[in-house]
């Protein structure tokens, strides 16, 4: 079965909504895991169990939750709207917001991963030598991280694609604005016979997932071999 117009603008969807959520969540992600792997203090645990908290949450929950705060009635949203004219939910922007809070936690495993895996002596070397704290990452951390940094890009991606629960819930199923692969899907399932075009798009959609994951291990390899373990 061929892509009909509808179908290439849920791709288009798609890849917008990840690509942004992507752009926007990865340098919170870098930032966050080097708090994880570097710093030390009183509630590193409890900041560590906020981030993952999406991991074991329903993703309806995510976006019920997104609603309370990010919505117009919400603290955040509502200032948004009322300063800005700002308004997240039910819109492209917020499913990006809702795809990017669930993967979130996956972006910042494989960033933490990567800082962790980087040997500290270097690091250590260049401090004794007079280097700062941000000349350090910038000229040591980052470059022998960087691989693990795209993988996080990558994995993030994919998780953006195949979100579903967090980005109905907070941002409907708009055709054209909403309406990613993983929601046509579902509005095919909901409609009589829709079962063999849902098959087709879910195949699209495992084959960009298959995709993006086996990049991700590639680098990851990459970066094993690039630092020596």
């Amino acid at each position: 079965m061929t892509l009909s117009p509808d179908d290439w603008l849920a791709v288009r969807t798609s890849l917008i909504v990840a690509g942004r959520a992507t752009a926007f969540a990865l340098p919170v992600a870098v930032l966050t895991a080097l708090v994880l792997s570097r710093s030390r203090f009183a509630g590193r645990l409890a900041l560590g169990a906020l981030v993952n908290a999406p991991l074991v949450l329903s993703p309806v929950v995510v976006g019920f939750l997104l609603l309370l705060v990010f919505g117009v009635q919400g603290p955040v949203g509502g200032w948004l709207h009322r300063v800005f004219g700002v308004r997240l939910a039910f819109t492209s922007v917020g499913a990006s917001l809702a795809a990017g809070v669930g993967a979130f936690p996956l972006m910042v495993r494989s960033v933490r991963q990567a800082f962790e895996a980087a040997d500290p002596r270097l690091e250590i070397a260049a401090q004794s030598l007079g280097a700062g704290a941000l000349d350090r990452f910038w000229s040591i951390t980052l470059p022998l991280a960087w691989p693990g940094l795209v993988s996080a890009a990558l994995i993030g991606f994919c998780a953006c694609i195949g979100e579903f629960g967090a980005v109905i819930t907070f941002a409907a199923n708009i055709p054209g604005e909403t309406q990613t692969l993983p929601l046509a899907i579902y509005a095919d399932l909901q409609a009589p016979g829709g079962d063999a075009h849902a098959l087709t798009l879910a195949g699209l959609s495992f084959a960009l997932a298959v995709v993006g994951l086996i990049a991700a291990e590639a680098l990851q390899a990459f970066g094993r071999r690039w630092s020596g373990r």
